[in-house]
C-alpha cells in the first residue's frame, strides 16, 4: 500500500496555529483524543493493521525548508520561533491506539502531550477516508476530470453570487488528488474570472503553497474544550480568547464560538474581544438564527457588525452559501468555508462522517488523573463526548 500522507504541510492551518498557542500557554497539557464514526461503519478487514502501518509512516515525514519558508512568507503572524518546533518535531506513532472490533468498528486513541499529540488529528482523519475508498474498492469512481469540472461550476457560481469561500475539506477528502484537483480548479478559474466573489484560499498549507494561494483558519473547537476541561466551561472562551490575544497580538482572526453554545460565549464576549477579533464562525445551528445573535451582540456594544467578518462552516454547499450570502451581505461580511462537498463530491461515493475529538485534559504531566471535556453543538445530534460528561457541562451553563 503506497504511503498516503508525504508532505508535513498536508495539514489544516488551523493545527499550526493551535499547536503554537498551546506552546505558548500551555507546555506540559497533556491530553486525550478520540475517534468517532457517526455513520457507525463497518470497515474492511485488516483496516486497522493498514491505518497503523499508515500511521507509523508518518514518523518519516518532516518539514522541508520550501515550507518553513511559504508559512513564514504568507502566516508572518506565526512568531518564527514556532518553526524551529517545527524543524525538529517528529510524529510518534506510540501515541497513537489503533483497533477494529469483530464487526469490524474501528477505533482510533491518541494519548500523550498536546503539544505532540495536536498534529495527528487532521493527518489521520484524511488517511482514513482516503484508505476507506481503497480497501473498499471505490477508488474507479473518483473520477478527477469530473471533479474539476464540477469544480469549475461550483467556483463559477459561487464568484457569480459574490461569495469569498475556501477550501477546508482536507479532513473527509476522497484523496490527495481530489482536494489538489478542486483547490487546482478553483484557484485558476478565480484568477480567469474576476468577479464580484472570490475564492480565497484553502485551509490546507501544502495545497496553498503548491497553488499559490494564502493559507485559510484560525482555530478548532479542541482548545476550547481542553481549557473547558482544565477550568470549567463557563469562561473557557474567554480564557481561550486571552490565551489567543498572548500569542498572537494583533493578528487574532476568527474566533470559533459555538463549542458550548451561544449563550455562555456571548457572556465571555466583551467589548475589548470583540473589537479585537476579525469576526465570528458559525460552525452549527441554524445559519439565520445564529447571525441574528451574532449582529445583535455587535450593535449592543457598539460595534458595526458590517465591519465584521462571519465565517460560515456548517455542512455547507453551493446553494446553501449563496442562499446564506443573499442575506448576511446586508449585515456583515459574510465568507466561506465548504469541505466535504467540495472534495469528496462523486457520484457513487458517500463521504465519511468521521471526526477526532479531544476528550480529556490535564494541565501538567505530574497531575495523576485526567479532567473530561466534550463538545456541545447547536446542532441537535452532534454533542460529542461521554454522555455523563455532557451532561455535567450542560448543568455547568444552565443547559439543562
Amino acid at each position: 500500500m503506497r504511503q498516503i500522507i508525504t508532505r508535513f504541510t498536508d495539514d489544516d492551518l488551523y493545527k499550526f496555529t493551535m499547536c503554537c498557542a498551546v506552546i505558548d500557554n500551555y507546555p506540559r497539557a497533556q491530553v486525550k483524543y478520540r475517534f468517532t464514526d457517526r455513520s457507525d461503519t463497518v470497515y474492511p478487514d485488516g483496516f486497522a493493521d493498514e491505518l497503523r502501518r499508515q500511521v507509523e509512516s508518518l514518523e518519516s515525514v518532516v518539514i522541508t525548508a520550501e515550507e518553513v519558508d511559504f508559512m513564514k512568507r504568507r502566516c508572518p503572524y506565526i512568531p518564527f520561533w514556532f518553526y524551529d518546533f517545527l524543524r525538529g518535531y517528529r510524529y510518534d506513532s506510540r501515541r497513537v491506539k489503533v483497533g477494529q472490533d469483530c464487526e469490524g468498528h474501528l477505533s482510533v486513541e491518541f494519548e500523550g502531550a498536546w503539544t505532540d499529540t495536536i498534529l495527528l488529528e487532521v493527518k489521520v482523519l484524511a488517511i482514513i477516508s482516503e484508505l476507506y475508498y481503497i480497501m473498499t474498492g471505490q477508488t474507479p469512481k473518483l473520477d478527477m476530470e469530473m471533479c474539476r469540472e464540477r469544480s469549475v461550476m461550483k467556483a463559477r457560481r459561487l464568484i457569480d453570487a459574490g461569495c469569498f469561500f475556501s477550501d477546508f475539506g482536507t479532513r473527509r477528502r476522497a484523496s490527495f488528488e481530489a482536494q489538489d484537483t478542486v483547490v487546482g480548479a478553483m484557484a485558476s478559474y478565480s484568477r480567469r474570472n474576476p468577479g464580484p466573489g472570490r475564492f480565497t484560499g484553502t485551509s490546507n498549507v501544502y495545497l496553498a503553497m503548491k497553488h499559490d494561494l494564502t493559507p485559510i483558519g484560525t482555530m478548532a473547537h479542541e482548545i476550547v474544550c481542553a481549557i473547558a476541561g482544565m477550568f470549567g466551561p463557563q469562561m473557557a472562551n474567554y480564557i481561550a480568547m486571552r490565551n489567543w490575544a498572548a500569542t498572537y497580538r494583533g493578528a487574532l482572526g476568527t474566533f470559533l464560538y459555538d463549542t458550548y453554545g451561544w449563550d455562555i460565549f456571548s457572556l465571555n464576549f466583551s467589548e475589548d474581544y470583540a473589537n479585537m477579533f476579525k469576526g465570528l464562525r458559525v460552525d452549527s445551528g441554524d445559519n439565520r438564527e445564529q447571525l441574528d445573535k451574532i449582529v445583535a451582540k455587535y450593535r449592543s456594544l457598539g460595534i458595526d457588525p458590517r465591519s465584521k467578518q462571519v465565517v460560515f462552516s456548517n455542512a455547507l454547499d453551493t446553494d446553501r452559501a449563496i442562499a446564506i450570502q443573499r442575506y448576511a451581505s446586508q449585515v456583515c461580511r459574510p465568507s466561506f468555508g465548504i469541505g466535504t462537498h467540495f472534495t469528496n463530491d462523486f457520484e457513487g461515493v458517500k463521504p465519511m462522517n468521521i471526526v477526532i475529538k479531544l476528550v480529556a485534559v490535564k494541565i501538567t504531566e505530574s497531575w495523576t488523573f485526567y479532567n473530561d471535556t466534550c463538545k456541545l453543538s447547536e446542532d441537535n445530534g452532534k454533542h460529542t463526548g461521554d454522555p455523563a460528561v455532557v451532561k455535567r457541562f450542560m448543568e455547568a451553563i444552565h443547559l439543562l
